[in-house]
């Protein structure tokens, strides 16, 4: 079976993001033997208990990374561990287990008390444009805009102009908008619209993304994480929540950013999350915005 390319990415990683080469300090209460491990992953294939679930999952969470990390067996993870397709809250747990509680909560923390008013704020800066003030009045407004995201995705996609894509390669072609990369980030299909369309319409691979649905941009009622033709459910019902399981997801199945998502997505885990901030790499650009407004949202 081929190796799905978002698995493999992470051994590209050069701009931040999770990395195969760094240990994370696994908080499982125990490591299983290769029969239990079996055993656990047989009650997953058939369960649908919640609780049964969740237990399982804890419980294989070791024997999971090793497989995410594994160039070879990370093609496998879906076809082994089914219920990550099913049942929301999966991704968040793998990832307290790999950083703990007051990490995993950081995020949504900071996001209402001090960074989307920030993001705000300084976005005034920014050179005008259509696309920059729509989100602008989107963001500031707490009434349900025709056509525009929420307020506080609108807030998120400013952070895309803030920190836009960086030109990438040695050649260093033309750089990728920030409107452009709004594609990367996030991708809406209306209420009662398949989602399985969506994804047999996929003609390429990509690095994970959100897909909002609902009747309008502004009131989103699901939220997925689209992984190469697999959508994997959310508990999250904001656009807040949304963001942080599609940051997680990138550890918790050990791929790199999208490199139109890089600047945003490592400003979220240096400043933000705080995860290995002496050991990422910076782009010039990033390091310049986090010296300029960044440091007041620690």
């Amino acid at each position: 079976m081929p190796v799905p390319a978002f698995l493999t990415a992470n051994i590209f990683n050069r701009v931040g993001g999770p990395s195969r080469v760094q240990p994370r300090p696994f908080t499982a209460d125990k490591v299983l033997s290769d029969e239990h491990v079996e055993a656990a992953i047989a009650v997953l294939k058939h369960s649908a208990d919640e609780d049964t679930i969740r237990e399982k999952m804890k419980a294989t969470f070791i024997y999971r990374q090793s497989m995410v990390n594994n160039e070879k067996r990370a093609g496998d993870v879906f076809s082994v561990f089914p219920r990550l397709l099913d049942t929301p809250g999966l991704i968040e747990q793998d990832f307290r287990l790999l950083f703990g509680e007051a990490t995993a909560n950081k995020f949504l923390e900071k996001w209402p008390t001090n960074l989307k008013r920030k993001v705000i704020t300084e976005s005034h800066g920014l050179v005008p444009t259509t696309e920059l003030l729509d989100l602008m009045r989107n963001a500031e407004s707490t009434a349900e805009i025709e056509n525009g995201w929420d307020s506080d995705m609108s807030a998120i996609l400013l952070l895309l102009h803030l920190l836009p894509p960086s030109a990438q390669g040695r050649k260093r072609p033309g750089k990728v908008s920030a409107c452009q990369a709004v594609e990367h980030l996030i991708r809406f299909i209306k209420a009662g619209t398949s989602v399985q369309q969506h994804l047999d319409n996929i003609s390429q691979s990509s690095q994970p993304y959100l897909l909002a649905q609902g009747p309008a941009r502004s009131s989103i009622h699901t939220f997925f994480i689209v992984i190469d033709k697999y959508a994997l459910p959310f508990k999250a019902t904001c656009s807040v929540g949304a963001l942080d399981d599609l940051f997680k997801a990138h550890y918790v199945f050990g791929t790199s950013y999208s490199s139109s998502l890089a600047n945003v997505f490592t400003f979220l885990q240096t400043t933000i999350y705080n995860i290995d901030v002496g050991e990422t790499r910076k782009l010039p650009e990033l390091q310049s915005c986090e010296q300029e407004w960044c440091v007041s949202v620690k």
